[in-house]
This record gives C-alpha cells, sequence and structure tokens, in this order.
C-alpha cells in the first residue's frame, strides 16, 4: 500500500484530507506540524511526503529538503494557499508538485493517482 506523510497544521484541513486519502486506498500519517514528521521520516518509509508550506516551527519547504536527504527517493507534492510562495517552491524544489487552495479534493486524490500511475481509484466523483 502507497504510504502518505500528511503535515498540515489546520486540523480540520489535516483530516480532511486524510480522510480523502484513506478512501481513495492511500495509508496516511497525518501530522499537525513539520518538526513532528521528522522523526516520522527517520523512523519509517513513505512514498509521498503532502505538506503545507506555511507552518510554525518548521515550513514545508524545509521539511521537503529535510525529506530529501533522509529519503532521496520521497516523492514531495506541496499544498499552500498562498500564490507568491509557488514560485519559491519551483525554484527550491523544481521536481516537486504544487496544489493550490483553495481545491476540490478530487483534484488532490487526482493528482496522487497520477504521481503513482493509479487510474480511476480514487471513488470520488
Amino acid at each position: 500500500m502507497i504510504r502518505i506523510l500528511l503535515a498540515e497544521d489546520d486540523q480540520v484541513m489535516r483530516e480532511y484530507l486524510a480522510r480523502a486519502l484513506e478512501r481513495s486506498g492511500y495509508a496516511v500519517v497525518a501530522v499537525d506540524r513539520g518538526t513532528a514528521a521528522v522523526p516520522l521520516l527517520e523512523q519509517e518509509r513513505f512514498d509521498l511526503l503532502l505538506t503545507d508550506i506555511v507552518m510554525p516551527e518548521m515550513d514545508g519547504i524545509e521539511l521537503a529538503r529535510r525529506a530529501n536527504e533522509l529519503a532521496p527517493d520521497l516523492r514531495v507534492m506541496f499544498i499552500t494557499g498562498f500564490a507568491a510562495v509557488t514560485l519559491k517552491v519551483g525554484q527550491a524544489m523544481p521536481n516537486a508538485r504544487v496544489l493550490s487552495k483553495p481545491f476540490h479534493l478530487r483534484d488532490l486524490v487526482a493528482e496522487v493517482d497520477r504521481l503513482f500511475d493509479r487510474h480511476d481509484a480514487s471513488g470520488l466523483n
């Protein structure tokens, strides 16, 4: 099963995203900040880091850099509501995907499905 580490500081958004991804057949471990994600990256294997960019303590870009050191094959997808931050991501991590808020859950699931070559696996209409 594909494992996703989700770092999102907004509790409602975190639960919403985790539930949608789990319903689509992904195993999700969700944390509320980047500093909580690092120990998990050190101890466990994940296929995707899905992270908000703007978070307290450690932003998503720093988390992704740290994740890349720990697991170079880990795929990264950022979620953000700030357009200016999207440009910064493109410069810092050109291979990462960025999904801008607001987005529909089916868009998120479809983007994750594409990353792993899963087609029509979402079950969300």
